[in-house]
């Protein structure tokens, strides 16, 4: 349907007539200056009817033109049908870790070797998508933790950003507690019940000002949960010219932190091993139980006043034509 953001602005529809018989015509005297008889009588005729339809013709266009301007003014929107946008009222941010450590390639994905990060994109950015109704913001730490996306129901964005994100580029160590203590102020203003923190790190906190069992302290007393999630396999067969020996690539991953920084929030924490884990462990996040809130309606409006504003320039542009060929004229 059509509606009028400014219907109002049709009371000037009259306002040429009230200028038109309020304000006195300006006096204009024509005078020949050579009169010739018989060429006058000639085409008098002709002209007096020239005249009439040309003055006739401009009147409609000035008038069709200042109808177009007034519906222009009115603001014509078209409204299309309501549309329901599933909102869940959950705010959920997602803390990865970028340190040099994520760069180990232990993980597959579509039977290619991959690093940590790799993989933590790959699985995460499915995780985002699924995540309707929820507003969702990232984190991104290393040395220090740095907000790249603030809460938003732009997914695409979200997913886009944490795509581009790339190994050190928020230094080489890992900022664990610093991350924390940035979502708890971002979050803080938000509902109680609503707060959820999503942390992957495949390391130990080895810098920031924050020690990450402070910081989870802080975050329960503010109502933040927070899930962890500890990534890196735990064997890793490595060739040399000496032959092949077995690692583990995740020892210095630091489980009984994480496990405590969850257990004080009231999370969980999980372990990533592989990509297919790395999978289970987002399908189970996928469960949480969005909180109970009025569904949003979202109506979709497409401007129109250009139209009937581009037809009135148009026509005003035509009568000031014929009006200066008619001046020529005579």
């Amino acid at each position: 349907m059509i509606h009028f953001e400014w219907p109002w602005s049709a009371l000037l529809l009259p306002l040429p007539l009230l200028v038109r018989y309020l304000l006195k015509p300006i006096e204009t005297s024509h005078e020949a200056a050579l009169r010739v008889p018989f060429l006058h009588q000639f085409s008098q005729q002709q002209d007096d009817a020239r005249h009439v339809d040309i003055k006739r013709g401009l009147l409609w266009f000035t008038i069709i033109a200042w109808i177009l301007l007034v519906l222009s003014a009115m603001r014509p929107q078209w409204l299309g049908d309501f549309i329901e946008i599933p909102v869940s009222g959950r705010d959920l941010m997602l803390a990865v870790d970028l340190s040099g450590s994520m760069e180990e390639q232990d993980f597959v994905v579509k039977d290619q070797q991959v690093d940590r990060l790799t993989a933590t994109k790959w699985v995460a950015g499915q995780f985002i998508e699924r995540r309707v109704g929820d507003q969702i913001g990232l984190i991104l730490f290393g040395e220090q933790a740095y907000l790249q996306t603030p809460l938003t129901f732009d997914r695409v964005t979200v997913k886009t950003l944490l795509y581009e994100s790339a190994i050190g580029l928020a230094g080489q160590s890992t900022a664990i507690g610093d991350a924390i203590g940035l979502a708890v102020k971002r979050l803080r203003d938000k509902e109680e019940q609503s707060r959820v923190l999503i942390l992957l790190t495949d390391g130990a906190n080895t810098a920031g000002a924050v020690e990450p069992i402070d910081a989870a302290e802080l975050a329960a007393r503010e109502g933040l949960k927070i899930y962890t999630i500890g990534i890196g396999a735990d064997e890793m067969i490595v060739r040399s010219i000496f032959g092949s020996r077995r690692i583990n690539p995740s020892a210095d991953l630091d489980e009984k932190t994480l496990k405590a920084i969850a257990s004080k929030t009231g999370g969980q924490y999980f372990r990533a091993r592989d990509t297919q884990q790395l999978e289970e462990i987002y399908a189970v996040l996928d469960e949480l139980e969005p909180l109970e809130k009025d569904v949003q309606r979202f109506r979709p409006q497409s401007a129109l006043f250009y139209w009937p504003l581009a037809l009135a320039t148009l026509l005003f542009g035509i009568s000031l034509l014929l009006r200066q060929r008619s001046g020529a004229g005579q």
